[in-house]
């Protein structure tokens, strides 16, 4: 196979394919028709001889030749997109970029949309893309489809550069008439009180897993999917909510609530940036990872 008859956008689609397993799938990520997907499948069977993936009763599964070939294509994908986005200048006030954001709904909240109203005069024509982390968040990162990961420090992948955003303190939260909260919390009345858990693609939170580390039970009895939805959960309730003290105030601002000191000691909880190694130099993405880092501070 000679390289200048191969289309390199071949490589993109084998990847998506590869990573969904499913010609739909791979197509609605690509913003292309099924038919054209199908086309692009058939085109890569040629080209390396192979069926890439077959199918398996109602599945497609990935040869051994594909499996074997992919982390490669996935790489050179993404040094690919470095190289593409390493135009030395960046203008933000006349750049057209689209970024890519990987974030939990309390970030999103407290960092990223006060983000958006700084940058609205200095970036006007700048996109982004938030979505919500969870378990193909790190092979997104590594793949190099994802511009930024902002996760807690236990979540960032372990083969790329991160940054501290800031440090968060957990503090509960209920709803103004729970008497719990008119006073100085202590472990006793913590523990006995009914809580709201949150739990994050299904995945235990940094508080939950301090906990756990240190034998503490709470009572949960209800579990809210974000952090955003569990403060609504508290008014006209004797139930606690452990959150993030930068989010417990934007929340108490709106909602009936108040904020107390947790009675135990969780660690300050380190927010981290995370992005491909690849992709230190693009200075696009420097410049987002700046404004983020000057608005966290000032946060």
């Amino acid at each position: 196979m000679r390289l200048d008859n191969f289309d390199l956008n071949l490589l993109v689609a084998f990847n998506v394919l590869m990573q969904e397993q499913n010609v739909t799938k791979a197509a609605n990520r690509l913003h292309v028709t099924q038919s054209a997907m199908s086309a692009s499948l058939k085109r890569l069977r040629e080209s390396f001889h192979d069926d890439i993936l077959a199918q398996h009763g109602r599945k497609m599964v990935p040869t051994p030749f594909a499996i074997a070939l992919q982390p490669d294509i996935a790489q050179q994908i993404s040094e690919l997109r470095a190289l593409i986005a390493r135009q030395g200048r960046f203008d933000p006030e006349c750049s057209e970029r689209h970024f890519r954001i990987a974030a939990s709904d309390y970030i999103t909240t407290v960092l990223l949309a006060p983000l958006l109203n700084a940058l609205a005069q200095e970036a006007p024509s700048i996109g982004f893309t938030f979505e919500l982390p969870g378990p193909a968040s790190q092979l997104a990162l590594a793949n190099g489809e994802i511009d930024l990961m902002l996760t807690p420090e236990s979540f960032v992948h372990p083969d790329h550069p991160c940054e501290l955003v800031f440090e968060e303190k957990h503090v509960t939260v209920g709803w103004e008439g729970n008497q719990l909260t008119h006073h100085s919390l202590d472990q006793q009345a913590f523990t006995d009180a009914g809580h709201v858990g949150v739990s994050v693609a299904r995945k235990f939170t940094f508080a939950d897993e301090w906990f756990t580390r240190h034998g503490i039970e709470r009572r949960i009895e209800v579990r809210a999917p974000s952090f955003i939805q569990a403060p609504f959960l508290l008014p006209g309730t004797m139930r606690l909510c452990v959150m993030h003290e930068r989010l417990a105030r934007f929340m108490a601002e709106r909602l009936p609530l108040r904020i107390v000191a947790t009675p135990f000691p969780i660690p300050p909880m380190r927010e981290m940036m995370q992005f491909h190694t690849t992709r230190d130099g693009d200075p696009g993405l420097l410049w987002l990872r700046q404004k983020i880092a000057a608005l966290a501070a000032r946060l």
